[in-house]
């Protein structure tokens, strides 16, 4: 009575279930049906499970006549193979679907078996996919020359005295133009918000030290060309005039490598060092940008340039500084590397 028999490929994917399954009552079905399997008999699996033995009996007859293992309704064993499990796992890493439809269409042409959309939204939580937006790599970034920065910048940090200082550089280009992010809205209604989009543009260069976020330096200028490059470097010294070297790190613009910009940076005793190309990753600045736009320009309607030159100014001298230590752990040094993206 009761008896069960599973095969290889039934038992090794009931294995990963349990490994992957947070429902406690589900894990107990489970080992419920390896343990019978395994020539148990239900007297033993009750104790063992704490459970009572026409529980065991049940969840064992569910799977035989339904292949049923999941403790909620309709959820029965997979349909796919273990082979063919992995194989889809792996087709879903490398390949992006955006409706369920399409995934269930190439189950059905790859394997001729059929699910429902409910199916295989149940199989894509049960196997570890979401539904999100993928993360953007420039496509021509170096793992390499990234892990090697980190380990010259790791370096710099415990060679670099007492009395110098290491700060991160960056350019920014606000525009008045409305910034429509995302945020939390009552469910079932839209939120609606004005928009402009004047092409009214600040141009904004920063230079932040981690250890003093709140003080970071930004000055604005007409535009960002290897003068105003000169004169940032010159206020940044200005500032600073009491340590010895200044160690920044930025990345490598043209105008940022001009031969009258690295002159100046010597007699200034700023010491230059670039980042590898495509990474804005390895630049805690480009954090503080987002904090920015968080604060004064995401969902919001700017009336008048003036109106929002004022909004940017307000966060540089007002909300920056008040803030204090608060972004120490958001703007930090602790950087990953980005990996290769997957091709389109």
């Amino acid at each position: 009575m009761n008896n069960l028999e599973l095969n290889m490929t039934e038992k090794s994917a009931l294995e990963q279930q349990h490994k992957t399954c947070r429902d406690g009552k589900e894990r107990d079905r489970i080992k419920a049906l390896l343990l019978r399997s395994e020539g148990w008999q239900l007297a033993q699996i009750a104790q063992a499970l704490r459970l009572h033995e026409s529980t065991i009996a049940r969840h064992i007859d569910d799977f035989i006549d339904h292949k049923k293992c999941s403790n909620s309704s309709g959820g029965s064993f997979s349909k796919l193979t273990q082979t063919q499990t992995e194989e889809l796992v792996a087709h879903l890493v490398a390949n992006t679907y955006y409706h369920q439809r399409d995934i269930v269409a190439h189950i059905q042409q790859c394997y001729r078996v059929t699910y429902t959309i409910a199916g295989i939204n149940k199989w894509l939580h049960k196997n570890g996919f979401s539904y999100k937006k993928p993360k953007a790599v420039p496509y021509k970034v170096d793992a390499e020359k990234q892990a090697a920065f980190i380990e010259r910048y790791r370096q710099l940090k415990a060679e670099a005295k007492s009395d110098e200082a290491i700060f991160f550089m960056d350019a920014v280009h606000p525009t008045q133009a409305t910034k429509i992010s995302a945020g939390w809205i009552k469910t079932a209604t839209d939120k609606p918000i004005k928009t402009t989009a004047s092409r009214t543009r600040l141009n904004i260069i920063g230079a932040l030290q981690l250890s003093q976020i709140d003080q970071t330096l930004t000055v604005q200028y007409p535009t960002i060309n290897g003068e105003a490059i000169i004169d940032f470097l010159r206020k940044l010294r200005q500032k600073n005039a009491e340590k010895g070297r200044l160690h920044l790190i930025l990345d490598g613009a043209g105008y940022h490598k001009a031969h009258i910009v690295t002159e100046t940076a010597k007699t200034l005793q700023i010491e230059l060092h670039y980042l590898p190309p495509y990474s804005p990753n390895l630049n805690p600045i480009e954090r503080l940008w987002k904090v920015m736009n968080e604060k004064v320009r995401n969902n919001r309607c700017f009336h008048s340039a003036m109106e929002f030159r004022e909004a940017i100014n307000h966060f540089f001298d007002k909300i920056l500084p008040d803030m204090g230590d608060s972004l120490n752990t958001r703007i930090t040094d602790n950087f990953q590397v980005f990996n290769p993206a997957f091709s389109s």
